[in-house]
């Protein structure tokens, strides 16, 4: 038995002194709200109304009880609010590749508020954000996948100190002079992933480049130093190039381009599912 459905079903009709109005009220069936009365008359073993009256009367063990019912209807509905204000008040933190554009950040917390969730960003690298979305530790995550099977797709490409006269590039057109060592490739925590690791090797082996010319960058403030003062180029997404003055070039390879979905923890009762607005806002936050 639904007990709070019943005591309201109880409380309604001695407020309204009907049966009809209580039901009117309660939005709900004539025959319904009788059938909870007697339901509730039967589970507290008294009747609670009398009805060989023209009018529906509370009987006096009914009016012993009446003060309970209020009282317990009263404390669930407070109850309610008090949980409802907790989810709103609740912070979801939602994680996030690093060198996000800290304004597309802003947006996805001013979204979170305009829905009425406190969102907090986290930046962390892509197999940690994997593993905090299992155990909770995040609401919500971008989501390294292979692109072609990607919801969000985030075009890689060259940042460079010079300008490149090509509109998209090859990698076999960076091999580099026979004798020469060539500019180095350097790679952010971002892209090592083993998927995005495997088929970047495979391609740099097709394209004639020597192994040594590809590695991780380390630190990317360093790497963008090196970047902008001519010694080396930086596979990144645009507006981490533009974001620092590089100039950018997308790889004509779109197998080694950043694939992302955006996952949601059931650990925070999400059940898996994303709101529209949120992946929105993530995808710009992506690039």
């Amino acid at each position: 038995m639904d007990l709070l459905a019943h005591l309201a079903a109880f409380t309604a009709t001695a407020d309204e002194v009907s049966f009809s109005r209580a039901a009117e009220r309660l939005g709900i069936a004539q025959p319904l709200l009788s059938r909870r009365i007697k339901s509730l008359e039967a589970y507290f073993g008294g009747q609670l109304f009398d009805r060989s009256r023209r009018q529906v009367a509370v009987t006096e063990f009914g009016g012993s009880l009446l003060p309970y019912a209020r009282d317990v209807l009263e404390r669930a509905e407070r109850l309610g609010q008090a949980a409802r204000s907790a989810r709103a008040a609740r912070v979801r933190v939602v994680g996030v590749p690093a060198h996000c554009a800290p304004m597309a950040l802003a947006g996805v917390i001013r979204a979170g508020t305009e829905h009425g969730i406190t969102l907090a960003v986290r930046e962390l690298p892509p197999r940690q954000r994997q593993s905090a979305l299992g155990d909770g530790s995040l609401a919500y995550a971008l989501l390294r996948v292979a692109p072609e099977r990607a919801a969000l797709r985030v075009p890689l490409g060259l940042a460079e100190a010079k300008q490149p006269s090509r509109r998209t590039v090859h990698l076999e057109d960076l091999r580099p002079p026979r004798g020469a060592a060539g500019l180095p490739i350097l790679t952010l925590e971002e892209d090592e992933v083993p998927y995005a690791q495997d088929r970047l090797g495979r391609a740099t082996a097709r394209a004639g480049l020597p192994g040594t010319l590809v590695g991780p960058a380390g630190p990317a403030a360093a790497a963008l130093a090196d970047t902008l003062a001519g010694r080396a180029r930086l596979l990144c997404a645009e507006p981490l190039a533009r974001q620092h003055g590089a100039s950018w070039t997308p790889l004509a390879d779109a197998s080694l381009h950043r694939g992302y979905e955006v996952g949601a923890s059931e650990c925070h009762g999400e059940t898996g599912s994303v709101p529209a607005w949120l992946a929105k806002t993530l995808a710009e936050a992506a690039g």
